[in-house]
């Protein structure tokens, strides 16, 4: 059904059908000059979102905590629609409703009105106040402002009630970083804010798990558990964003898990606390070590083989636990299935987006499986993302000369691969459909966001037994888009 425009009564869902035409019969070079994004004032389809959704995504992760954020509705409700169309779970954010007053008078009345409603009305266990750009570029005193909120909350529901409610404020001002650098700055807000004594040790380890899934923080769970080692889990989203439906519901919603504030106040008389997303979660970690003396254990992602290896061995080191015959299973497993899949991984090109720590992470991996990378894009510009990645391909033994952009957008990406005389697989979150598409090649969900599937946020791609998710994952990708007849592949 072709239609030059439609018509007043609407289109049948049945007989709605968009059809793509494309500008040009065949792909045209762009000038080489405007391909970079350095030389660009203008990001075309970006490889990241902003700050204060990763701030947001760490307070959901606390038991009983709802994010408050400073800003318009706008900047609440896209990133609760982002969650719903991730996680498929509610996300309770509150929001203090900037209007234009509020960026000539500033956002005191609105804060101060919002915290005390979201108090009587929901009596959450804590709050995260989450700055966004227009707070920032007005200069809210965000510091006096909480201060004359918890006045006004003493007030009207006493001082005994209103201190019980902890308030953590994290300046993620939007139009900087991304929300890899939100979740690095709430996991240092947090600590800073809460695990203020270092009294008597607790035996425990902590993990701050970055913008992992709830598959794979059960997976990390499910190490430590293993090695018989307590952790403390650091906005752990696994039952918050996966949580089991079990009707009837109380009101106000309160869904289940995340960590206990009485936790994060004691991570300062832990072990050490292991960042495993260097980029998200290491200030929370250099933190606790320079003011507690905390040994912060920062990275490698614990993605395939060696990085899990890496993960394990640091830990048994450190809690002076060994690890156990199950775990080496586990690990036997993932070789094995590594060696029954070589010949269909072996040379095969990959590209590989995201943001840098899933990048490096599954990059490492892919060299496991001998594939090799052709391009490598972490949207989010670091200044370590180059220097890791060429440890990377340097341990591996890797003799080519991929290209790495550290925070290019994935227009920059994209023209990159068209030029490629052949590539086999793209491995990176839904924003990098349509390039699969243009290119005919198959993609690997891996990352945030994933939104066009349902079930990824919870697989794990972490651990040994979620590098056989993975793994399995690329290889049928592979074999479904190369081998259409069965008939021509017997091993």
């Amino acid at each position: 059904m072709r239609l030059n425009e439609i018509p007043v009564e609407g289109i049948p869902y049945d007989q709605l059908k968009i059809e793509k035409i494309p500008c040009t019969p065949a792909y045209i070079e762009r000038a080489p000059e405007l391909v970079p994004a350095r030389a660009r004032t203008v990001v075309i389809n970006p490889n990241r979102t902003c700050m204060p959704l990763g701030a947001m995504w760490a307070v959901l992760g606390v038991h009983g905590a709802i994010p408050f954020v400073q800003g318009a509705q706008g900047c609440t409700t896209y990133v609760r629609y982002t969650f719903c169309r991730v996680f498929k779970e509610p996300a309770t954010i509150a929001t203090a409703s900037f209007h234009e007053d509020a960026a000539v008078f500033g956002g005191r009345r609105n804060l101060v009105e919002g915290l005390r409603n979201l108090v009587v009305r929901y009596w959450p266990k804590l709050i995260g106040v989450v700055t966004t750009c227009s707070s920032e570029i007005i200069g809210d005193d965000m510091v006096s402002f909480i201060k004359m909120a918890r006045a006004r909350l003493r007030q009207e529901i006493g001082a005994e009630k209103a201190d019980r409610i902890p308030i953590v404020l994290v300046n993620t001002p939007s139009f900087a970083g991304s929300h890899v650098e939100g979740y690095d700055r709430a996991s240092r807000a947090f600590v800073e804010t809460l695990a203020t004594v270092k009294d008597k040790p607790n035996g425990k380890v902590n993990i701050i798990p970055g913008l992992l899934y709830p598959g794979d923080i059960r997976e990390i769970k499910h190490l430590l558990r293993h090695m018989g080692v307590e952790g403390i889990v650091l906005f752990d989203i696994s039952d918050p964003l996966d949580a089991p439906l079990r009707p009837p519901q109380k009101f106000p919603y309160e869904p289940p898990g995340g960590t206990p504030v009485e936790q994060i106040r004691d991570m300062a008389n832990s072990l050490a606390t292991f960042a495993l997303q260097p980029h998200s979660g290491q200030a929370g970690a250099r933190y606790l070590e320079r003011k507690y003396g905390v040994r912060a254990v920062v990275g490698p992602p614990p993605v395939g083989v060696q990085g899990t290896d890496e993960f394990l061995s640091t830990l048994s080191a450190i809690t002076g636990k060994p690890i156990p015959e199950t775990l080496l299973d586990e690990r036997g497993r993932l070789v094995d299935s590594l060696a029954d899949t070589f010949h269909h991984t072996m040379m095969k090109k990959v590209a590989i987006m995201g943001d840098p720590d899933v990048v490096l992470g599954v990059t490492r991996f892919v060299l496991e499986m001998g594939m090799e990378p052709v391009a490598l894009a972490g949207g989010t510009a670091s200044k370590t993302f180059e220097h890791s990645m060429g440890e990377i391909l340097a341990e591996a033994g890797y003799t080519g000369n991929p290209l790495i952009l550290n925070g290019g957008d994935l227009f920059e990406f994209e023209e990159y691969l068209k030029k490629q005389p052949r590539l086999d697989l793209i491995i990176g979150n839904s924003k990098a459909v349509d390039i699969s598409r243009e290119l005919q090649v198959p993609l690997v969900r891996v990352g945030f966001p994933i939104y066009d599937r349902f079930g990824y946020q919870k697989r794990p791609i972490v651990g040994y037994r979620g590098g056989e998710i993975l793994l399995a994952e690329i290889v049928n990708s592979i074999l479904g888009h190369q081998y259409p007849d069965d008939r021509t592949h017997q091993l």
